[in-house]
């Protein structure tokens, strides 16, 4: 069921509505939103509209093909069955740089689209509007159709602690959310496992409550949410919903030893995340948009490095593999 501000000349303010929401534990679709907002000053009708409810199309994250040219990695990535890629648009392992953004990132598309690929997605090191780089990787994202960024990772303060380290970062977060909207984009956090923010995904409730998700949110990791939320990543889910408007599919298994237990990454379906019930519950709170596949396994990384002539097939091999375990998750849901 979905929650909607009562029409009345009593609605009630934005922060009490989503306290509603986070108590009700399920999804604000964005019209809900936009009526919620129709007094406040609102974004332009640029601003990203959300996707059908369930997952969409599903992007290789370009990470392990950086030293790749665009026109090979698309024309691998079209032919083992994707539909768009996330190119990496940051200093690392990067696709294009961000100094080079303005150049690169038309070509890269224009790669991907030549191949019959989509860039809906891409990842960067943004982490406010303050960063080099930063505004024109927007505006060039935009320019070229993008629609989701994916930010860089924010370390907490241990001076101020968890609370006072949300609160510092919300002014430039509302700052960038503003400004993302204005050029119809949204730029996204990624919940990682460890002592960062976004670990432990309750964190970014509390950072994210008071800022319009149609300019800002979470771009949702499913493995890295079973890795800190074990049985309780449905939780986080439902609280995080209405900020969510793109995922990440990737597996890991737990590799472990007296006293310790660190994540492994595993071709989907070898590990323990719970893709398919993931998927429902996506598609059940109403949440939609792009999913970015990640490879974070041999022979992408780890083990022993292959030789540059061996790893085009090695490459397409698993991304097949990992194609039809996620295309059989998706025909189970009803989206195939």
């Amino acid at each position: 069921m979905n929650i909607r501000p009562m029409a009345s000349d009593s609605v009630s303010t934005r922060r009490t509505f989503l306290a509603s929401l986070a108590a009700a534990g399920v999804a604000l679709p964005l019209t809900g939103l936009a009526a919620e907002k129709k007094k406040e000053k609102s974004a332009p009708a640029a601003a990203p509209a959300p996707s059908p409810a369930g997952p969409a199309v599903a992007h290789v994250f370009s990470k392990p093909m950086y030293q790749m040219s665009w026109a090979d990695t698309a024309k691998m990535v079209a032919e083992c069955g994707y539909g768009g890629i996330d190119y990496t648009v940051r200093k690392a392992q990067a696709h294009v740089l961000p100094a080079k953004v303005r150049e690169d990132l038309p070509r890269a598309v224009e790669a991907a689209h030549a191949a019959g690929l989509k860039v809906e997605m891409i990842t960067t090191d943004i982490l406010s509007l303050q960063d080099e780089h930063a505004e024109t990787v927007i505006r060039t994202a935009a320019q070229c159709g993008v629609k989701f960024y994916r930010m860089g990772f924010i370390n907490y303060d241990a001076k101020l602690g968890v609370l006072g380290t949300l609160e510092k970062l919300q002014p430039q977060m509302k700052e960038l959310a503003q400004f993302n909207a204005s050029v119809g984009v949204h730029g996204a956090i990624q919940n990682h496992t460890g002592a960062r923010v976004g670990g432990p995904l309750w964190d970014l409730y509390h950072l994210l409550r008071d800022i319009d998700p149609r300019g800002l949110g979470v771009q949702y990791d499913i493995r890295h949410a079973t890795a800190e939320g074990a049985q309780s990543w449905p939780l986080a889910l439902r609280i995080l919903a209405p900020w969510i408007r793109c995922v990440d599919v990737k597996d890991f298994r737990w590799k472990q030893s007296p006293g310790k237990a660190v994540v492994e990454g595993m071709p989907l379906g070898d590990g323990i995340v719970p893709i398919e019930a993931f998927f429902r519950e996506f598609q059940s709170l109403g949440i939609g948009g792009p999913m970015s596949v990640h490879f974070e396994y041999p022979p992408f990384e780890g083990g022993a490095e292959l030789p540059a002539v061996e790893k085009p097939a090695a490459f397409r091999a698993a991304l097949r593999k990992d194609m039809a375990v996620l295309r059989g998750h998706l025909a189970k849901i009803g989206r195939a």
